[in-house]
């Protein structure tokens, strides 16, 4: 399977790490870290050069009960992160924005994947991916993220989100982005309970099945604290097990803050995959 970008193609026959790059004050996990150019681009440079071949910045935290940010704010913090990146590193930058005029600036700065927790739902968002050849991962949220974690409820988990990402994927394709320039993201952790998670990724074959690319996101997720009693900074064992398992599944992207673990990780799961041929 291939991820078609603007000017190159990804092939994802063996699994990818994306790396965590968020240029916020107030991320769940990293909160201020890298919110300064510079830590932001040695951030960068530290997790491609342990294997991370997808950069994914992101300058508005969708953690649960976030607060907006302004399109100017995420415009300032984003968009001289992916100029640098580019500019100094040979690998794909992603920008995880909702807010199509922040896609517009960081892919003409240089991003070649928009990462969408909305989906390409905003006015305008797949005019602006279309316009820019960029590729699109389209993630599964119910809610918003101020609010998406108050109740979550559905009557069949697995099927109303495989219908939504097929839905959002027919809207792009009739919007003019090819098929092959798009994956699809769960949104483990956006609008689901534990139970809700847990059934999503066990099921993760079934959204494979779309033929599209799937991209997980399970990097210190508070699903391991609900279920395992660990705080933050104690995640990192059941993450890597869970990429694991859902490279197993189908995933060909894997959404990490922990790059050189997961990259080790996904190494040893593609060679005992590859022995069962």
């Amino acid at each position: 399977m291939i991820l078609q970008l603007p000017a190159r193609t990804l092939d994802l026959s063996a699994p990818m790490v994306m790396g965590v790059l968020n240029v916020t004050p107030d991320s769940f996990s990293d909160g201020g870290r890298y919110a300064g150019l510079d830590a932001a681009v040695q951030r960068a440079h530290a997790m491609h050069g342990e294997g991370a071949a997808i950069i994914d910045v992101g300058g508005e935290s969708t953690r649960p009960g976030a607060a907006p940010v302004s399109e100017q704010e995420e415009l300032e913090r984003v968009v001289p992160v992916v100029e640098r990146i580019r500019r100094e590193l040979d690998c794909v930058v992603s920008v995880d924005t909702m807010k199509p005029a922040v896609m517009d600036a960081a892919c003409a700065a240089g991003a070649e994947l928009i990462n969408d927790v909305y989906a390409l739902r905003a006015p305008g968002a797949i005019e602006t991916a279309r316009r820019h050849r960029a590729a699109v991962c389209l993630m599964h949220m119910q809610g918003q993220p101020r609010d998406m974690q108050r109740s979550p409820q559905y009557g069949d988990v697995v099927g109303e989100v495989r219908d939504f990402l097929a839905q959002r994927a027919r809207a792009c394709e009739a919007g003019g982005i090819a098929r092959d320039s798009l994956v699809l993201d769960p949104g483990i952790g956006f609008g689901k309970t534990a139970a809700h998670n847990l059934r999503l990724i066990a099921r993760l074959d079934a959204l494979a099945s779309l033929g599209l690319p799937v991209l997980v996101g399970v990097s210190r997720k508070s699903l391991f604290g609900q279920l395992l009693g660990l705080p933050l900074e104690e995640r990192l064992y059941p993450g890597l097990a869970t990429a694991a398992l859902a490279v197993w599944l189908g995933a060909g992207i894997v959404r990490t803050h922990e790059v050189a673990a997961t990259v080790q990780t996904l190494n040893m799961t593609k060679q005992i995959l590859d022995a069962r041929l």
